[in-house]
């Protein structure tokens, strides 16, 4: 399962970050990392971005960044 695909709510915990080069370093930047447990806060309507909780801080990322991540 991605990360793009978890209910408003639930809390995961992040297995493997997919992509490559600038996207997956810019996606570790930002605290989601491996191991890492993310709660998923608020969906915009259209579904992008998607507001996360994370290591204590709000952080919104696109729905193509959160479908590069699977979760557990």
């Amino acid at each position: 399962m991605t990360l793009q695909e978890v209910k408003v709510g639930a809390t995961v915990k992040i297995a493997r970050l997919n992509g490559t080069g600038p996207v997956k370093r810019r996606i570790m930047d930002m605290g989601l990392t491996k191991g890492t447990e993310v709660t998923v806060r608020k969906i915009a309507p259209l579904g992008d971005p998607i507001e996360l909780t994370v290591r204590g801080y709000e952080l919104s990322i696109r729905k193509d960044e959160a479908a590069a991540i699977d979760v557990a």
